[in-house]
């Protein structure tokens, strides 16, 4: 009893599996700060979850999957009733409405929106039509804009009062329109409120820096790295106010996309992995990159078995094979690194490989000296033979280049042929550096073999 007490989210499967009073629930809820309660959500199993958010108040419900990635959230709304999700939709800010259901399958996301009413779905359909990686697919539609000819005193009253509920408006501005769309400026609330009452806002109001709903992520990254501000009007090619993208969705965006690549290069393909996922799910999405590696691993292999007779001969060598593989992988790793930074940045282009390759190979003489002469000096210390520190030493500088040549070059060819970078370079990079590294060392103590004897 007392482990339970310690764990909140057995206590909320007791009361889920016992139909207690959704009171009851809450108050278990109501006592956890936001990362134990975002903890509590994780660890319960998805049914749990999808009891959960069917039982709390819709706003509960909303602020309870905020957190949460948006495809997990389109899996567990996937399975409740059309009408149940669109009610927990509904409290959902415009721009997280739009991400779970463009994660969803077509077919379920229209039948929600059929549940919703007219200008909800219509808003939401304009929203998913906007590619996620672009201003028009971060933004949202809940901000403060009125006419030009609104007073001071009616703008202030209409914001504090009742006639809208404003709770999802999280940036301090109130933009000023003509002809009910088009973007005049832009006014700080503190301004607003401290303006003389009796004028109107097109008096007050400052020119409004703009971004088209085509804005890249990394557009927008420099934008708000050279602006101050908290939020940017997205405006189309006529001026017309479409929305506005927050800084703080921007920076989240960002960090996804460097965890999904991060979950990409380690192997893990079809979205975010979470342990309350589904065994069979997670298990197929793992082996998709592990079965294909394993088969890339068994070709490198295949190098050692043909030069069986000199491994037996300098079993010595067997200690330096992983680390010639290792350091160039490294290697590797780090020209891949740079290319993929390049490519999202947009500084390189797909044709722009031999221009890669002739950088990185500079900078891979270099490193491979460097490297091959401190492994060989080892090599010849422990073993007392010049022979064998110049064999693995020399495998170690060519390797190396080889390395830097292909992690910066891998990159640009995928993405040449439509292929996600992301996922593909790791494993063959691993591979080629494996083989050359087994091919360079095996096939230069072969050649001296009876000096390393």
């Amino acid at each position: 009893m007392e482990n339970q007490r310690r764990r909140p989210w057995d206590e909320i499967h007791a009361l889920l599996e016992g139909r207690r009073p959704v009171d009851e629930v809450e108050a278990i809820l109501d006592s956890l700060d936001p990362a134990d309660l975002l903890h509590a959500v994780f660890s319960l199993a998805p049914d749990d979850q999808r009891a959960l958010l069917a039982m709390v108040k819709p706003e509960r419900a909303a602020s309870l999957v905020e957190n949460l990635p948006d495809t997990h959230v389109a899996d567990l709304i996937e399975e409740m009733s059309a009408h149940d999700a669109a009610i927990i939709i509904e409290e959902m800010s415009s721009d997280h409405r739009a991400d779970v259901l463009g994660e969803m399958d077509a077919e379920d996301a229209e039948a929600i929106m059929a549940e919703l009413d007219d200008e909800d779905a219509s808003e939401i359909r304009d929203l998913i039509s906007y590619p996620q990686d672009q201003a028009g697919g971060l933004m949202m539609t809940e901000f403060a804009c009125y006419p030009m000819a609104t007073t001071v005193r009616d703008a202030v009253d209409h914001l504090t009062g009742d006639a809208v509920d404003y709770q999802l408006l999280t940036v301090h501005y109130v933009y000023v329109v003509v002809k009910k769309k088009k973007l005049k400026g832009v006014i700080r609330l503190r301004d607003l409120v401290f303006a003389n009452p009796d004028l109107t806002i097109g008096e007050i109001v400052k020119p409004a820096l703009s971004v088209p709903p085509d804005a890249t992520l990394d557009d927008l990254e420099d934008f708000f790295d050279e602006h101050d501000i908290a939020a940017v009007p997205v405006v189309d090619s006529r001026g017309n106010l479409l929305g506005i993208v927050r800084r703080r969705a921007l920076l989240e965006e960002l960090a996804e996309r460097a965890e999904a690549d991060h979950l990409k290069a380690a192997g893990i393909i079809g979205g975010d992995e979470l342990r309350s996922m589904p065994v069979w799910l997670r298990s197929r999405r793992r082996l998709a990159w592990l079965s294909v590696n394993i088969l890339l691993n068994i070709v490198a292999a295949s190098v050692i078995a043909a030069y069986e007779d000199t491994l037996t001969a300098v079993i010595a060598l067997a200690v330096f094979l992983p680390i010639v593989s290792d350091m160039s992988g490294c290697s590797g790793n780090q020209a891949v690194a740079v290319s993929m930074r390049e490519l999202t940045l947009g500084a390189a282009v797909p044709k722009d490989v031999f221009r890669v390759w002739r950088k990185e190979v500079a900078v891979g003489l270099i490193n491979g000296l460097a490297l091959g002469v401190m492994l060989g000096i080892a090599a010849w210390a422990w073993k007392g033979n010049l022979i064998l520190g110049l064999v693995v030493g020399s495998a170690l500088a060519i390797n190396t280049v080889v390395a830097v040549s292909v992690g910066g070059t891998v990159p640009l060819i995928l993405r040449r042929l439509k292929l996600d970078p992301a996922v593909a370079s790791g494993p063959l990079l691993t591979t080629v550096t494996d083989m050359c590294g087994f091919f360079l060392i095996l096939s230069l103590a072969s050649m001296v073999l009876p000096a390393l004897i």
